[in-house]
């Protein structure tokens, strides 16, 4: 009964934040189904058929990227990122405040220096292949671009919240 109150008391753009926050842990996990399989593969072809599929390690290093830096940002949302809270936990409560401001503050501003950046990267690296697979070498930094543009609206949520004096609590503590 709880969470159907508290579904309904969220605003539309905090159901859209969740809505992000889902597809991400759901196209993550699919990656990391597929970099199981494609890693069995390597064992199999290596050890089996004594011919070693070359294109796994790049393929590979693509899934990483999507699977570290996508699921980063939904560390953002769900408050699980790591992070040293040591200091702001023990402080008083307007301290607290103070440090949860800048926090989210400094996170928009790395969050938007990350895509701008990775946007940057991609459009640079565009015209190359990665090897072996013959994809643009630019796709590396797609999911970083992604990441920086969900820690923004990630973070924005939580400012939201901030202002509006809704206290936000760790996934991991539900």
């Amino acid at each position: 009964m709880d969470d159907e109150n508290e579904t309904s008391d969220k605003s539309l753009f905090d159901k859209f934040l969740d809505f992000i926050s889902d597809a991400s842990i759901l196209v993550t996990g699919v990656a990391m189904v597929v970099l199981t399989v494609i890693f069995g593969w390597l064992v199999y072809g290596r050890y089996v058929l004594n011919a070693t599929p070359t294109w796994v390690e790049q393929v590979s290093l693509l899934l990483i990227v999507l699977i570290g830096f996508v699921g980063a940002a939904v560390g953002i949302h769900k408050n699980t990122h790591l992070g040293v809270s040591f200091f702001r936990e023990i402080s008083p409560r307007p301290v607290r405040r103070a440090f949860e401001f800048i926090s989210h503050i400094i996170l928009i501003g790395f969050g938007a220096v990350m895509m701008v950046n990775s946007y940057e990267l991609v459009i640079f690296k565009w015209s190359t292949q990665i090897p072996l697979i013959h994809l643009p070498e630019g796709l590396r930094a797609i999911p970083i671009m992604v990441c920086g543009g969900f820690v923004v609206l990630f973070s924005i949520g939580h400012l939201i919240h901030f202002f509006k004096g809704i206290e936000e609590i760790s996934d991991l503590t539900e």
